[in-house]
């Protein structure tokens, strides 16, 4: 009787796994996202119904995109007005294998980029560009969404449907664009990456701290959009600080998936070829920039920092804070000051740093910020004032929305001993002066 919830689930884990490629490959068919989603929906019923019978196939994947591919075939078919585009596609729609591109070298056979071009059109808002690119391929959920952009759920499923819907209207292409289109979109499709890439770097919520295969679909994704582009010396930066961040994956979770903090991470763990494919990255972005180096490049070479230093102690915390006035100058961000302040405290000492935290405390943006409260912890830790310390643990843990997050910074908290005992007082003892 328990073989079947287990069935479920693992079908259930397979297709956010594999839904990207599936919505991707079926959306190339009938050009309509909205109906790829469903069809892609079918296939994942499809699963549920046949997979517990029959096992789960070797190659999950390919069978689901093959079963939706198959219905969008058939959904084709049933429309007259497809007709013309039927015969164009031709029987090749009929197996798995999709069909050939012509041979430019400025094109690019990639499902998914073609999606994440699409979903960035400029029809829509930048709001809603992110919000259906992350759930279509990202994989992530309506209420995941929202809780990353701190928004109610309905808003965000409000923003998807009318995304979809005006693709749909605008009769936008699947495609990856040329010339002028690609880089009005150019922007966008960047941010969108690499916000895949930070949710399986460091998920918003839910009970695992890194989903691995969100950053190697970023990556992947950086990697082509970099050979597309050869000339754009954002898209090597964006592509040397995904390869820089990647390396360190294997280092940053312990035995049961817990985080590991960057002091605290075994460096002999980190990937020397990804960490060499970021340096040539960032060189490329250097070399193809004809002004100031923008926010990609500056945040991969603060990545290139960490990952030239061997030890914590040997890393260059001076020329990180420097880069980051850089980029808080280049793309101002409470975030980016918030980095600045602890890069600084690293280079100058905690109360410098802490000095820059406080300033940043009234910042509507950050007041439901949980790492804003962990970095004043740690800080305040570094300074001796460990109750202080212990009570801005406890607030970050209380904001944190991952389990795994929360549960190390709850650990930080208790490292820092229990609570003092609240003192005895009768009934006639007035209360202490403040300060």
């Amino acid at each position: 009787m328990e073989a079947q919830p287990t069935a479920a689930h693992t079908i259930e884990t397979v297709f956010r796994l594999e839904s990207p490629r599936v919505v991707a490959a079926v959306a190339r068919i009938v050009r309509d996202i909205g109906i790829a989603e469903e069809l892609a929906q079918d296939a994942l019923v499809a699963a549920l119904e046949r997979w517990p019978r029959e096992g789960v196939p070797d190659n999950p994947g390919a069978w689901l995109t093959a079963t939706a591919r198959h219905r969008a075939v058939d959904l084709v078919r049933r429309r007259e007005t497809y007709a013309r585009k039927l015969a164009e596609i031709g029987r090749d729609l009929e197996t798995t294998a999709p069909p050939e591109e012509p041979a430019d070298p400025d094109d690019i056979d990639d499902d998914l980029l073609r999606l994440v071009f699409t979903t960035c059109h400029p029809v829509l808002s930048p709001q809603a560009r992110t919000a259906l690119t992350l759930r279509l391929l990202g994989g992530l959920t309506t209420a995941e969404i929202a809780r990353s952009h701190l928004v109610p759920e309905p808003t965000i499923a409000q923003r998807i449907v009318r995304a979809k819907r005006t693709l749909a209207a605008k009769n936008v292409a699947f495609e990856v664009p040329y010339g002028p289109d690609r880089e009005a979109r150019l922007g966008s499709v960047l941010d969108v990456i690499y916000l895949i890439f930070n949710e399986g770097y460091a998920a918003t919520a839910g009970d695992d701290w890194l989903r691995p295969g969100l950053c190697e679909d970023a990556l992947r994704l950086a990697r082509v959009l970099s050979a597309l582009m050869p000339k754009e010396p954002e898209v090597h930066g964006l592509t040397a600080l995904l390869e820089f961040q990647a390396s360190r994956t294997a280092a940053r979770t312990g035995p049961d998936g817990e985080p590991v903090l960057l002091r605290d991470q075994n460096r002999r763990r980190w990937n020397r070829m990804l960490i060499g494919r970021g340096v040539r990255a960032l060189e490329r972005a250097e070399a193809t920039a004809d002004g100031p180096p923008g926010p990609y490049a500056l945040q991969a070479a603060i990545a290139a920092c960490h990952a030239h230093a061997y030890t914590y102690e040997e890393t260059d915390w001076r020329a990180i804070a420097t880069l980051y006035g850089l980029l808080a100058a280049r793309a101002p961000s409470p975030v980016v000051e918030l980095n600045r302040a602890v890069a600084v405290s690293m280079a100058d000492g905690p109360a410098e740093g802490l000095r820059l935290v406080d300033a940043l405390a009234a910042v509507p943006a950050l007041r439901d910020y949980h790492l804003l409260p962990s970095v004043r912890g740690d800080l305040l830790a570094r300074l001796g004032r460990t109750a202080e310390a212990r009570e801005e643990f406890t607030r970050a843990a209380g904001l944190a929305r991952n389990e795994k997050e929360r549960d190390l910074l709850l650990s930080r908290a208790r490292t820092l001993g229990p609570p003092p005992a609240p003192a005895p007082r009768s009934a006639s003892s007035a209360p202490p002066p403040p300060g």
